[in-house]
C-alpha cells in the first residue's frame, strides 16, 4: 500500500488496490509466502465445512463481543474487548475465505462476483447455513455472562487451534499459528476477569458463578464432532475436539479453584451438558442467530451490488 493508513488508502487511485468491500484491500496479506496448495488425498468438501465452522465460530463471537462496545465496565476494558473482537475478525475472514477454496460450492448462488468469498459467506447466508456452536451466538447478559463465556470459548479455541498448527493444510496451519497467541491471550483476560469478580465482592461473587451456570449448558457441543467433519480429522486437515476436554477442564478446573468458584478438583461436568449434540455444525441453530444476522448482515443485504 502506497499511503501511510487506512483512511488514505480508500481514496487512492490505483488499479493494484481493485474494489474495495466490507474487510477492504490494500493491506498486507497475512499469509503472504504461506503455500496455498489445496492438500492432496484429502476430502475437500469435508475439509471445508470443519473449516467453515471454525471461522463462522470467530465470526459469530465477534459480533457478540462488540456489542459491549459502549457497555463495558471501563474505557480500557471497551478496548480489550474490541480488540479481542477484531483478532477474531481477522481469524474468521481467513478462515472462510480458505473454506471456500476447499469447496466453491460453498459460495452462495447470485453473490456478485466483485464480492470476496469472505464477504459472500458472512453476508449471504441464512441462519440454518451457519455452522457455529450455539455457545457464541446466544444473547449476551451482565459482565459476568460475558466473562464466563470468554473464558469457556477461548480455552477450548486455544486447544483445538494450537493443534491445528499442525494441519495438513498448510494455510489452515498457517492461521492457526497466527492465532494462537491472539487467542492465549483472550484466555488470559477472562480469566484474570474472572478471578477478580470471583474473589471480589459478594456481589461480583453471585454474578461470575451465576455467569458460568449459565453457559454451561452449552458446554458439551464444544466436544462434541459432527458426522460431516470426521473425513476431515480422519485426513488430517482438522481437529476432533474430544482431544481437547481434559485439557479444557483442567484449565477451567484451577481458574474456579484461585477464583474461590468452587474446589479446584470439582468436576465440571453436569448433567445440562449431556446427551451433546453437534447442533450448530449441523445448522441446528437458537432464534438468537436470525436476530444477530439479520441486524450483521443488514448493509450488505440492503445494497448487494454495492461497491466501496
Amino acid at each position: 500500500m502506497a499511503v501511510d493508513n487506512a483512511y488514505e488508502a480508500l481514496t487512492e487511485d490505483s488499479r493494484d488496490l481493485g474494489d474495495r468491500w466490507a474487510y477492504g484491500t490494500g493491506f498486507q496479506d497475512p499469509l503472504s509466502g504461506v503455500d496455498a496448495t489445496l492438500p492432496t488425498g484429502a476430502d475437500l468438501p469435508a475439509a471445508a465445512r470443519h473449516v467453515l465452522g471454525l471461522g463462522d465460530d470467530a465470526l459469530v463471537m465477534a459480533h457478540r463481543l462488540s456489542e459491549w462496545c459502549t457497555h463495558a465496565p471501563e474505557l480500557e476494558e471497551e478496548v480489550a474487548l474490541a480488540n479481542i473482537a477484531l483478532d477474531l475478525l481477522g481469524q474468521a475472514r481467513l478462515l472462510l475465505a480458505r473454506a471456500a477454496q476447499l469447496d466453491p460450492g460453498l459460495r452462495p448462488a447470485g453473490v456478485a462476483g466483485h464480492v470476496p468469498d469472505e464477504d459472500a459467506l458472512a453476508f449471504f447466508r441464512s441462519a440454518e447455513e451457519y455452522r457455529n456452536v450455539r455457545l457464541v451466538e446466544v444473547p449476551h447478559g451482565d459482565f459476568g455472562h460475558l466473562v464466563a463465556r470468554l473464558l469457556v470459548f477461548s480455552t477450548w479455541r486455544l486447544g483445538v487451534v494450537d493443534r491445528l498448527t499442525g494441519s495438513r493444510d498448510p494455510v489452515v496451519a498457517a492461521v492457526a499459528a497466527k492465532a494462537v497467541p491472539e487467542i492465549a491471550y483472550h484466555r488470559d483476560h477472562a480469566a484474570g476477569w474472572t478471578l477478580r469478580l470471583g474473589d471480589g465482592t459478594d456481589e461480583s461473587h453471585r454474578r461470575m458463578a451465576r455467569g458460568l451456570a449459565e453457559v454451561w449448558p452449552l458446554v458439551g457441543e464444544l466436544f462434541t464432532t459432527a458426522d460431516a467433519e470426521r473425513p476431515a480429522i480422519a485426513d488430517g486437515v482438522g481437529v476432533d475436539p474430544a482431544t481437547t476436554r481434559a485439557e479444557f477442564e483442567d484449565v477451567l478446573r484451577r481458574v474456579r479453584g484461585q477464583a474461590t468458584l468452587g474446589p479446584p478438583g470439582a468436576d465440571l461436568r453436569r448433567d445440562g451438558d449431556a446427551p451433546a449434540t453437534a447442533w450448530g455444525r449441523t445448522g441446528r441453530h437458537t432464534a438468537a442467530l436470525r436476530d444477530l444476522l439479520a441486524e450483521m448482515q443488514s448493509v450488505a443485504r440492503a445494497h448487494p451490488e454495492g461497491r466501496w
